[in-house]
C-alpha cells in the first residue's frame, strides 16, 4: 500500500470533509439516546450519510484547487 504523493494535506480535500461529516453523523446517531432516535426516523441519519458519501467519492475524481505553499513546506527549505 502507498499512500498519494499529497497524503499531508488531505485534510483540504472535499472529499475528506464530506467523509468526516458522514462518520461524525453516524457517531452522533449512536452515541445519542434512544429516546431521542425515535424523534428522528432512520432512514433519515442514513441518507444523509449515503449523500454525504457520494459526495466524497465525486470530491474525490473533481479536481481540487491547485496547492498552495504554507509554512510546512518552507521548513525544510
Amino acid at each position: 500500500m502507498k499512500l498519494v504523493d499529497d497524503w499531508k494535506r488531505a485534510w483540504r480535500w472535499s472529499s475528506m470533509h464530506a467523509m468526516t461529516a458522514a462518520l461524525a453523523i453516524q457517531g452522533a446517531w449512536v452515541a445519542i439516546p434512544t429516546e431521542m432516535q425515535q424523534l428522528i426516523h432512520p432512514i433519515v441519519a442514513h441518507a444523509v450519510t449515503g449523500i454525504l458519501l457520494v459526495l466524497g467519492i465525486i470530491g474525490r475524481l473533481v479536481k481540487q484547487p491547485a496547492k498552495e505553499p504554507d509554512d510546512t513546506d518552507q521548513a525544510g527549505a
